[in-house]
Parts: structure tokens; C-alpha cells; sequence
């Protein structure tokens, strides 16, 4: 009975630990072809699925060594910071999110400014894949660490995983039609996205023990993301809103 509400939390541990990442699956599955998106999402998560189960028994293993330093730096009362590999795959991952985000808003940009020259070329099946594979697998970080401090079963862990990739699975389908259905949230979604990134440096330099100026890098709880999410949200459907009754009125003179 404990195993099976271990299971139950670890499940649930993983939804809620994966909305960030099911954000980044739905919009870069849009950057592939119509026609193979569906079965772009399905590789990539199946994908990271297996890798993240690999990682649980390799954590397991060594995981001593994925936090123990391996360089630092020390520029007195400027910078300071001791890297270990954990650290520099959280922080890899943020730089990479938010170049990501920062590129697609980019590109939304030159699209209304010039619809012609603007590039709507889609990348490649693999690169998508293999784009939300790597990603996967970096914000599995967290809730494998946090599955292991709830249980050292084998087993409860890996179906948890499982579990979780499935729903991921379901559930991105479903964004990602919300999306097409409703293009005015894309950009609410990329701005959610920077977020992200920006959530992922700040753990990555707090893991780094990063200091500017003697102040050490703190990471954004999971409360303060979904707050500001919140925000952002509820912002964006006022805005929404007043722009349609402003065009009502405009339509009336």
C-alpha cells in the first residue's frame, strides 16, 4: 500500500514537474511538418521516456559524481562559482530554451513586418526530435532527483516515468491543436518559455553556487514560476479582450 501512494505522488510529481516541459514539446513540434508532428511528439517523448529511465539508474550510480565539482572560478568580491555536471546541463538547457523562445518571437516580428521575406521553412523531423529529446532529458533532472528522495524502489520510479511520458504524450496533442486553434496564445506560450529558461539559469547558478558581487544566485521556486504564469495569463486575456471591444467601437464610428 505505501509503494502504491509513493506511486501515486511520484505520478503526480511528474505532471506537475513536466508543464514547463510540455510547453517546450508543443511548440517545437510545430517547427516539423504538418503532416508528421503528431508522430514527431510521439519519437521524441517515447524517446526521452527510455533515456530518462537509463538516467534514473545512472543518477543512482553516480550520483556523487554528477554533483561534485569539477571547475570553478574565484574573482574576489566580482564572480564567483564552482561547476559541477548537474549544474552545467541545467544551465545548458536554460541558455538553450531561451534562444529558442527569443529566435521565435524574432521570427514572429519579421513576419508582420514582411511576410515574404520572413523564414516559414520547417526544420527537419530529426532535428525536431532530437531538439525535444535533449530537452526532455534535461528537465528529468528535477523530478528523478525528486522521485529519489521519495523512494529508493527501482520499479515504483520507472513507472512513475513511464506514466508520466504517457500522459505527456496525450497531453501535448492537445496543446499543440489548442495553439493552431487559438494562434493569438503563441506568443503568451514563448514568453511562458523565457520564463522557463530564465527559471533553469537561475537553478543551474544556484547549483553552481554562482556569485555576483557577493550576492549568491537563487533558484525561482515552482510557486513563483506558476504565479507569474498566472499573471502572464490572465494579462494576456484582458488584453485580448479590450483590443475586441476597441475594434467594436471602432467598427461602430
Amino acid at each position: 500500500m505505501e509503494h502504491i501512494i509513493t506511486l501515486g505522488m511520484l505520478i503526480l510529481l511528474q505532471i506537475v514537474l513536466g508543464l514547463d516541459n510540455l510547453l517546450y514539446i508543443s511548440l517545437e513540434s510545430k517547427r516539423a511538418p504538418e503532416e508528421k508532428q503528431a508522430s514527431v511528439r510521439n519519437w521524441g517523448i517515447g524517446i526521452a521516456i527510455f533515456l530518462r529511465i537509463a538516467l534514473l539508474f545512472v543518477l543512482i550510480k553516480v550520483i556523487d559524481y554528477f554533483q561534485d565539482p569539477i571547475f570553478g572560478f574565484d574573482f574576489t568580491d566580482v564572480m564567483e562559482g564552482h561547476f559541477n555536471i548537474h549544474s552545467l546541463i541545467v544551465l545548458a538547457g536554460g541558455v538553450f530554451i531561451i534562444y529558442t523562445a527569443v529566435k521565435e518571437i524574432w521570427h514572429m516580428l519579421k513576419l508582420e513586418e514582411d511576410e515574404e521575406t520572413a523564414d516559414k521553412s520547417p526544420k527537419s523531423v530529426n532535428m525536431v526530435i532530437t531538439s525535444i529529446i535533449i530537452m526532455n532529458v534535461v528537465f528529468s533532472f528535477d523530478s528523478i532527483l525528486s522521485a529519489m528522495a521519495l523512494t529508493n524502489e527501482l520499479w515504483v520510479m520507472a513507472i512513475a516515468i513511464v506514466v508520466g511520458g504517457v500522459l505527456m504524450i496525450w497531453l501535448a496533442g492537445r496543446v499543440t491543436e489548442f495553439l493552431k486553434k487559438n494562434r493569438m496564445y503563441e506568443v503568451l506560450g514563448l514568453f511562458i518559455l523565457f520564463i522557463v529558461g530564465i527559471m533553469l539559469l537561475s537553478e543551474g547558478g544556484h547549483l553552481a553556487h554562482l556569485k555576483f558581487f557577493g550576492n549568491e544566485v537563487t533558484p525561482m521556486s515552482k510557486t513563483t514560476f506558476y504565479f507569474v504564469i498566472v499573471v502572464l495569463v490572465v494579462v494576456d486575456v484582458i488584453q485580448s479582450r479590450y483590443q475586441k471591444k476597441l475594434s467594436k467601437a471602432k467598427a461602430k464610428e
